[in-house]
């Protein structure tokens, strides 16, 4: 497909890599000739130099082509604005990136007379990210599937874990809850596991389960479970915002540490249930005063990888029992996980796989909805996606040990008329059920159909 990408910041870029590596025509537009430079040295794209949102860069752009317009700088109204004004002269369909809370009732209201197919906010994304985390402490990740009915949690292997030695086959006898183990991370490496496959100390497992089996699989595999009641919060983004907000509104005491004399007035404003302390959330002694080992939780969100690094860090040596690590460079993820920081979370990362998903959608054709969410972990070399089966998918009805897969390609769930069913080899779908599918990275899976090998 042909895609113009409005804004070449860290967002753009990250999206534009994605969508070139998957094969797509991607040019980006920015008033930046250096960083377009660096873009197109690094990427088979096309590159314009001017303000997006002008009639003349837009068609110099070659907007009128355009499958779909995403506009991703830093300023919201200049998002709005190239977006009505791309739909205007052509453009099929448009995404903008919108961050401010503040429009969110007016996108809802004036989303057709914006001509807007879709709104990504990163850091609203990334503060729903960061609750659910906090719902369930020992989980280091989860995404949800089938309306909120289905869920692939990440869970460590310790020393003392009951699943050290256990094949995969004997799950069952431990777990005491329909659960399927879809991916294992073990030194750096991803297998899409058999049912022999045994578990090992410092492995990480990747576990498809229904949403109402969860707290009764914390409890069978003897995860420590500390209910989450007061958070600490280094850092007073626009996530810091909204994860106050919804933590308060469920029970949760909050304290925000922020250095910014004008947004410290604007959190308390905001937020007036919450503690907001004017300081420099960095310090060791200002943490220490402030009290951070006694909170249940805490999560770093300053603008530097770096620093939330060592805050985590901190953190983690000061004994606070669930840690969450905000990170802007994708690349460092890895080495972040290596040093035991816990959770963390990338709005960069959370909003690409969101447009990734539309694309994909939209390259059917037929259904933009055939593929319903997609989610990536372990960095991005696993995606797990849901689709809807329809009446022309084939192997609707056959046992699940009769169809041909592509290699690496694992069925972990179906929702059948709501119910939730772990498969089995004898368990089938049917058109209308939707069907979790589980694969190595490096395939763009666009439709259902693309999974079955013959």
């Amino acid at each position: 497909m042909n895609i113009i990408i409005v804004g070449d910041g860290k967002m753009g870029a990250a999206i534009a890599t994605q969508l070139s590596a998957e094969g797509h025509d991607v040019t980006i537009i920015d008033s930046n000739p250096q960083a377009l430079s660096n873009s197109a040295d690094q990427m088979d794209i096309m590159t314009v130099i001017g303000n997006g949102a002008s009639m003349a860069t837009l068609k110099t752009a070659g907007v009128e082509r355009a499958d779909l317009l995403i506009a991703a700088t830093s300023r919201d109204e200049l998002n709005l604005l190239t977006c009505l004004t791309a739909k205007k002269l052509g453009a099929k369909r448009t995404i903008a990136r919108i961050r401010n809370p503040e429009y969110t009732d007016q996108l809802v209201a004036m989303q057709d007379e914006l001509g807007l197919s879709m709104t990504v906010n990163p850091e609203q994304a990334a503060a729903q990210e960061a609750y659910r985390m906090l719902q369930f402490p020992s989980f280091l990740k989860r995404e949800s599937f089938a309306k909120g009915r289905v869920e692939i949690v990440s869970i460590p292997v310790g020393k003392d874990s009951k699943l050290v030695g256990i094949p995969l086959f004997k799950l069952y006898e431990i777990a005491g809850v329909n659960v399927l183990v879809c991916a294992v991370e073990r030194d750096n490496a991803v297998h899409i596991p058999s049912g022999s496959f045994t578990l090992r100390e410092g492995d990480t497992i990747f576990v498809t389960a229904g949403i109402r089996d969860l707290a009764q699989l914390v409890k069978n595999l003897g995860l420590v479970e500390k209910r989450i009641r007061s958070l600490f919060i280094i850092g007073g983004s626009r996530i810091a915002f909204y994860l106050a907000k919804r933590c308060i509104d469920s029970g949760i005491s909050v304290k925000i540490v922020e250095q910014n004399h004008k947004r410290c007035l604007e959190l308390a404003e905001a937020i007036p249930k919450a503690t907001v302390i004017e300081a420099d959330g960095s310090r060791e002694d200002i943490l220490n005063a402030e009290g951070l080992k006694s909170y249940d939780a805490a999560i770093t969100l300053t603008g530097m990888d770096e620093e939330n690094l060592v805050l985590s860090m901190l953190a983690r040596h000061l004994g606070v029992s669930k840690v969450i690590t905000k990170i802007n460079r994708l690349e460092y993820s890895e080495m972040f996980r290596r040093v035991g920081i816990g959770s963390m979370i990338s709005p960069k990362g959370l909003c690409c796989a969101n447009i990734v998903r539309y694309v994909r959608a939209m390259s059917t054709a037929s259904d933009i909805e055939s593929m319903l969410t997609l989610h990536t972990i372990v960095d991005g070399q696993v995606e797990a996606l849901e689709f809807q089966a329809g009446e022309g998918t084939r192997h609707r009805g056959e046992a699940l040990k009769d169809i041909p897969l592509k290699e690496g390609i694992l069925i972990s769930c179906i929702t059948h008329e709501g119910q939730t069913i772990i498969p089995r080899g004898d368990s089938s779908f049917a058109s209308g059920d939707t069907v979790i599918v589980v694969t190595a990275g490096g395939r763009a899976i666009s439709d259902l159909d693309d999974i079955f090998a013959d």
